[in-house]
């Protein structure tokens, strides 16, 4: 199954995050607990977490760029074979556990 990683919220009032940076390219396998991307609000960082085995299927925002809260950030798959759908909107959402530093 295809799962899409949204920026999560609600923070602190917040409507958008800056994506800082991607642990992994597109392939990598990421466990429970690892982390997958840290966003970067006016305050503070925001570690993403994997709360379930996934593969990075799809990146769908640069390193730089601001979010709104809901927002894809990327696809994940349950393994790297199955095929993308043809709008990010389509998945559920990916459960992650996320961190503000």
């Amino acid at each position: 199954m295809i799962y899409k990683l949204v920026v999560p919220g609600p923070i602190d009032d917040l409507e958008e995050l800056r994506v800082l940076d991607w642990h992994g390219a597109v392939g990598k396998a990421f466990v429970p607990g690892e982390m997958i991307v840290e966003l970067e609000t006016h305050k503070a960082v925001v570690e993403v977490r994997a709360a379930r085995p996934g593969v990075l299927r799809q990146i769908l925002c640069a390193a730089g760029d601001w979010e709104k809260v809901g927002q894809p950030l990327a696809l994940f798959g349950d393994d790297a074979a199955e095929p993308l759908p043809a709008s990010a909107e389509a998945p559920a959402p990916l459960l992650v556990e996320f961190e503000i530093t």
